[in-house]
Order: C-alpha cells, then sequence, then structure tokens
C-alpha cells in the first residue's frame, strides 16, 4: 500500500513543492520515497513495501520508458497477468503487480482495467503525448483526488497532498456542508475543498491538452437468478470467497485479520489459522465490546488473538488526529474505533484482511427487513392516511410505534438515503446561518434510484448504499485509518469475483427468515459456530450517547458548540438546545450532536489558520 501524487505544468521551487506533496503523505509509505520530473510533470510517491521488497521501487517504467507509472493498491491476478505479458513480448525487471500495471497500459490502453482484480489507484504519464491517465477500482477500496488549476492537472491519493500545490488557492465548499449534515460524509465527486474532486470508484480519468475526462468503466448492478437454490448460494458464495480470501493472502511479508464478533470478519479469519488477529472494544459492557466473542472465537479456531480495551479519554483525545488523516470530516465515531484496531495490528503486522462490503453485496443491513415490515401496513392504510399520521408522529415524543408510523408512510426512495441519515432539509434549515445551500437529500439519490427502476425495494437499497454509504464511509475510513498507522488493509469480499456471485443471489437468499445476509450466513456455517454465524449484526458500536451525557464530554462539545466557528455556521443556540436535551435525557441526540461536533473540530484543524493546515500531534 503506498502514496500518489502530482501535477503537471512548472511551478516556482518545483522540487521542494513535489517533496512535500509527498511529506505530508509519508504515513502512507514510510518505506521509501521516490519521484520522477521532465518538463511536462512531476511525480512523487510513497511505498509501504509488501511485494517483491528489494525492487519494487517507484516510480516504474516500461522497455523503452516512455511510460512512468506511480501506483497504490494491488493486484491479485498479477501473476496470471504477466504470464501472458510475456508472452507477448514484454519484458519485466522486477516481480511486482505494479510492473504488470505498466505493461498493461502498453498492450492495452484502459481496455486493461477489464483484465484487473485488485484495489487499486494508480497514475500513468506517457512522455510521448503529455497525456496523465488516472484510475480508480472498481469499488473505491483506493482512494484517487484531482484538481485542475489554470489548466494543469494536480492529484493525489489524500488531499492533503492537493493543499500543499501552492497554485491552489484553498476555498471552503459550502455546499459540502449540506449534503455532509444529511449523510455524515460528503458525497462524491464533491468535496469540502473547492475545485478538488474525488474520482468515483470504476471510473478513469484522461488528462489531455489542459482538460479533464472522466469515464465509468464499470458499475456493480445485480442480476438475481431465481432459481438458484439455498445449496446452490452457499456453495457458489464458499468457493468464491475462499478463491479470493487466499489470492487476498498473497504478500512477502505477514498478513493478519481483524476480528468482531460478526460473521463477516469472523468468517475471513477461519483462513487464519497459527496466524494473528486484531479486536478493540470499550469498557461499557457487551454493547459497545466484541473482545470477549472474539476471543472465544480465536481460541476455537486456533489463531493468536490480540485486543486492546480503549479509554474514553484517549478515544476523545484521538479524534482530532482522526480528523486530519480523514481529510473530510465524517462524523462515523467508529472510525476511531478502527484507528485504534488499526494501530494495534500496525505493531504486529504490515497487512490486515477484513470484512467491509460484505452487507452491501450480501445484503447484511437490519434497515434492509424495512421492505418486509412495512408491506402488510402499506397494502392495508391508504397513502394519504399513512402521510397524515406520520406527520402527526413526527411531533410526537419518542414512543414505542413512533418510527414505525413515520418510515412506514414513505416509499423507499423518499425515505432511504443510506445507513446514516443526520438532518433532513427541514431540520437544516433551522440550524444553518445559510439556508440558501439547503437541498433535499432525496433530490441526491435520485439519479442512484433512477437507475434501478426495475429492481425490488431491497436490491435498489443495496445499489444505493454501494455508490453512496460504501464510498463515502465505510471504505474512506478504511483506507484512512489503517493507512494513518502504515498499515495495508485488504477486503476480500470486495473481490470482481465474489461480486460475480453475489449480483446473482435471489432476494429471497439475502434477507430470509427474518435474517440478512442468509445466504452467506448459511456459507459461513460450514466454517463457523452457529453462534457466530448467525449472530445479530452490531456494527462498531462506540458509546458516543454515554459519552455526551457525562458532564465532562458534555462541556468539551458545548464549549465548540458556542465557539465563534460554530457562529459562522449554525444557529447556536439550536444546536445548544440539541446537546442540552440528550444531555437530559429527554430526546437521544448523539448522532446528531456528533455530526456537528465532528466538522467544527475538522474546520478549525483545515481552516482556522489561514496560512497552513493544523496538524493534530505533530506540534504544528
Amino acid at each position: 500500500m503506498c502514496g500518489l501524487c502530482g501535477f503537471t505544468g512548472r511551478v516556482n521551487e518545483r522540487d521542494t513543492v513535489l517533496e512535500k506533496m509527498t511529506e505530508v503523505i509519508t504515513h502512507r509509505g514510510p518505506d521509501s520515497v521516490g519521484y520522477y520530473k521532465d518538463d511536462c510533470i512531476s511525480m512523487g510517491f510513497r511505498r509501504l513495501s509488501i511485494i517483491d521488497l528489494d525492487k519494487g521501487h517507484q516510480p516504474i517504467y516500461n522497455e523503452d520508458k516512455s511510460l512512468v507509472l506511480t501506483f497504490n493498491g494491488e493486484i491479485y491476478n498479477y501473476r496470471e497477468l504477466r504470464e501472458e505479458l510475456i508472452a507477448l513480448g514484454h519484458s519485466f525487471y522486477t516481480e511486482t503487480d505494479s510492473e504488470v500495471l505498466i505493461h498493461s497500459f502498453e498492450e492495452w490502453g484502459e481496455k486493461m482495467l477489464d483484465r484487473l482484480r485488485g484495489m487499486f489507484g494508480f497514475a500513468v504519464y506517457s512522455k510521448k503525448d503529455g497525456s496523465v491517465f488516472i484510475a480508480r477500482d472498481f469499488f473505491g477500496i483506493k482512494p484517487m483526488h484531482y484538481a485542475v488549476i489554470d489548466g494543469q492537472l494536480v492529484y493525489g491519493s489524500e488531499i492533503k497532498s492537493i493543499l500543499e500545490f501552492p497554485l491552489y488557492k484553498k476555498s471552503f465548499n459550502r455546499r459540502a456542508l449540506d449534503n455532509y449534515l444529511s449523510f455524515q460524509y460528503v458525497v462524491p465527486p464533491e468535496t469540502f475543498f473547492e475545485g478538488i474532486y474525488c474520482l468515483l470508484p470504476g471510473h478513469y480519468l484522461w488528462y489531455r491538452d489542459g482538460s479533464v475526462k472522466t469515464t465509468r468503466y464499470f458499475e456493480p448492478t445485480f442480476a438475481p437468478d431465481k432459481s438458484m437454490t439455498e445449496k446452490e448460494a452457499a456453495d457458489k458464495i464458499e468457493a468464491a470467497f475462499e478463491n479470493s480470501v487466499n489470492a487476498h493472502k498473497i504478500s512477502d511479508v505477514e498478513v493478519g485479520c481483524f476480528l468482531s464478533s460478526g460473521v463477516d470478519s469472523s468468517y475471513v479469519s477461519t483462513y487464519f489459522a497459527d496466524q494473528k488477529t486484531f479486536t478493540v472494544g470499550f469498557d461499557f459492557g457487551e454493547r459497545y465490546n466484541e473482545i470477549s466473542w472474539a476471543e472465544g472465537l480465536s481460541k476455537e479456531i486456533g489463531v493468536e488473538h490480540h485486543t486492546h480495551l480503549i479509554g474514553s479519554e484517549e478515544f476523545w483525545s484521538a479524534v482530532p488526529k482522526v480528523q486530519y488523516h480523514m481529510d473530510q470530516p465524517l462524523a462515523d465515531p467508529s472510525c476511531i474505533a478502527l484507528y485504534f484496531v488499526s494501530k494495534l495490528a500496525s505493531e504486529y503486522v504490515k497487512v490486515v484482511l477484513s470484512g467491509e462490503g460484505a452487507d452491501e453485496l450480501f445484503g447484511g443491513y437490519t434497515v434492509y427487513n424495512e421492505p418486509h415490515v412495512f408491506s402488510a401496513y402499506q397494502h392495508i392504510v391508504p397513502k394519504g392516511l399513512r402521510y397524515a399520521l406520520a406527520r402527526k408522529a413526527k411531533k410526537w415524543p419518542h414512543v414505542k410505534g413512533r418510527g414505525y408510523i413515520m418510515r412506514g408512510a414513505r416509499k423507499t426512495e423518499d425515505k432511504f438515503i443510506g445507513n446514516a441519515f443526520m438532518y433532513d432539509d427541514e431540520e437544516k434549515r433551522r440550524i444553518l446561518k445559510d439556508p440558501s445551500i439547503v437541498t433535499r437529500p432525496q433530490e441526491l439519490c435520485k439519479k442512484f434510484y433512477d437507475r434501478v427502476k426495475g429492481y425490488d425495494e431491497v436490491t435498489k437499497m443495496q445499489y444505493l448504499d454501494i455508490n453512496l454509504w460504501m464510498v463515502g464511509d465505510i471504505l474512506l475510513k478504511a483506507d484512512r485509518m489503517s493507512m494513518a498507522n502504515s498499515l495495508e488493509l485488504r477486503v476480500p469480499f470486495l473481490d470482481r469475483e465474489v461480486f460475480k456471485v453475489a449480483r446473482t443471489i435471489p432476494t429471497k437468499l439475502r434477507i430470509a427468515h427474518g435474517t440478512t445476509k442468509y445466504a452467506l450466513r448459511q456459507a459461513a456455517l460450514r466454517h463457523l459456530p452457529k453462534a457466530t454465524a448467525q449472530k445479530k449484526k452490531l456494527g462498531f458500536p462506540v458509546p458516543t450517547r454515554v459519552w455526551l451525557k457525562d458532564k465532562k464530554y458534555y462541556d468539551r462539545v458545548r464549549e465548540m458548540f458556542t465557539s465563534e466557528t460554530a457562529e459562522k455556521f449554525f444557529n447556536t443556540d439550536l444546536i445548544v438546545s440539541y446537546l442540552d436535551d440528550h444531555f437530559n435525557g429527554r430526546e437521544d441526540n448523539s448522532r446528531k450532536v456528533w455530526t456537528i461536533y465532528v466538522f467544527l473540530l475538522w474546520y478549525g484543524i483545515f481552516f482556522g489558520d489561514d496560512d497552513k493546515v493544523l496538524r493534530p500531534g505533530t506540534g504544528s
């Protein structure tokens, strides 16, 4: 795993600029640094050595050195592609997957992407015509950002590299605050930095003659095989997943595994006998601590298990550092827990496998049960009456049945924007000083729903989550938190071969008998204890609602809510009332409070000083 950055054209003190852009992503690759420069481009690279430790330095070149590549990620079928390329006449000077990429591009151009199996973000520069080709993997496991400044391309694995480019004038993108408040993350391709964009998953970019054109080359669509039996589904999942895990374990360094009490990481861990697994938790009872579950499974499957109990002050002290590494605010508190488990693992291994993507591909979120739960209610109660009841219920206190009436009133496209829904448009207008930026989050989702009009409700929700939630939250925090600790994180569920199976599983075998991920659980049962394979999904629970009722942390947040930064963006009396209502037990506002707190903290780090980015924990 590595980090890359670069820019076209010339700037004053070019060498110093490139060094600064590369230095700020040292955490992505502390093992070595590499540069390429000519009159047209400057390319920087940081390496975390995983494959061909001695010779795999980058940038890397084709035979006549007319193409230059920097690459972040892993190509799991590189050995097969290497043999094919040798047969076509290509010669190699390393054993790396990076060199396979450069020859693949030379041989097949952009069509090379159809042949790859892996996770990647890479840039290829052509000396012949001065063009730059940049690609991002199918699901968005590895990141890539870019900007066009005065006709020149600037790019990087992380936004912080682009911020070091002197011709970029740092400017806050207010539009991003609108969708952040609804989704708890910034919806790509927008970022919080005006003019800097996220290259979307399954897309490539060509830079030619001062302009950028992006193209989608992969779309994760579903094609359910309704005739598939339960056994057939489990057989296919088991075979594809075992193949994927074995491919993802290819490395010249030791590979470990994250382990929670859930079925996803537990299933992965069954392929790690006599190796290392890692778990963290909080000292707030079983709801917030999966360590005992993980320890029990570890003994049963025979792995060396390592744990860390996160203290309250330890957690809160890490939040600024985490938000710095995130580049953009993410109001999912589990990203801090992920930072700690990555830190723990990095003390023992350089590579870990994890269970991200299983929920989106196989139907694992509890909310996917809703279409079935509400079907009878929506069939019996007329639409007009449902909406009238929902309007009344919205004014009720949090009593049993209130949520059912409110959510049951609307169709999926009107209520489901993903796994997090913080503030609706009415609430945003009340709390924001500038309500002109407010939009309905459903409008942003509409373009995705329009592409899956013929799908059933569950599949629509999965498609939306794969394109929004998984990219903006799940994979963003996985990459940033592992890389903050110079750790490579691999996700075997998000594999093209696994997806070929997942897309064919019928909905009746994804959600069945009141259980999510039903077919996947049946496959996992062949490897796991029944209690683990069938355990209800917890996610990565963090006790923020408990902490926000503690005077110590209440005061910390209240100080932020009444700050000059808060006054700039929010009606502070109202956001303080949200905090007070939670503290006094009148309403659980923990997620809404945390969303605003994280944004204000992040803003102070990246915009609190006009001249530089404040780097928590670095003394600057």
